[in-house]
């Protein structure tokens, strides 16, 4: 046996990963960018942030919130009385009739608060229920013959 005689002994051989060399990663090949670009995150920010950022905003502790967080909140629909021209003599008026007229829209699925106000004048006798009144709309409603419970 002699030197150049001698064999290597055959197992599993593996390339070496190539990387950054051409091949099929494109462009930068693995290597990703230089400067503003290569550090994560804090690179280019998109253009509508920009908008968003010089837009004016209101000062305090929750006022930017949505309604969901400040849910105590309660929204009141206002109504006049010279909107209710279309109930007819005797009929009752709350916030589920009102509904049904098409006058106010239910709030997540629910009936909302109403508030009366003495807008215009209500010259047909009403009964009026579940409503919040100001005081010179009691008076317009009892005036024309109406009651309030």
């Amino acid at each position: 046996m002699q030197l150049h005689t001698i064999q290597k002994a055959k197992g599993k051989v593996e390339a070496k990963a190539r990387v950054g060399r051409g091949g099929k990663r494109g462009k930068t090949c693995g290597h990703g960018h230089k400067g503003q670009k290569q550090h994560g995150r804090h690179g280019i920010r998109p253009e509508m942030r920009d908008f968003i950022k010089k837009l004016p905003k209101l000062r305090g502790h929750g006022k930017n919130r949505a309604r969901t967080v400040n849910s105590d909140k309660t929204q009141v629909q206002i109504i006049n009385l010279d909107t209710l021209k279309i109930f007819k003599s005797g009929d009752t008026v709350s916030p589920a009739t009102l509904v049904e007229a098409g006058l106010i829209k239910l709030n997540g699925g629910k009936l909302p608060k109403v508030k009366l106000l003495a807008g215009g004048e209500l010259k047909t006798k009403l009964i009026v229920e579940n409503c919040i009144l100001s005081a010179s709309a009691r008076e317009s409603i009892e005036s024309a013959g109406g009651e309030v419970k």
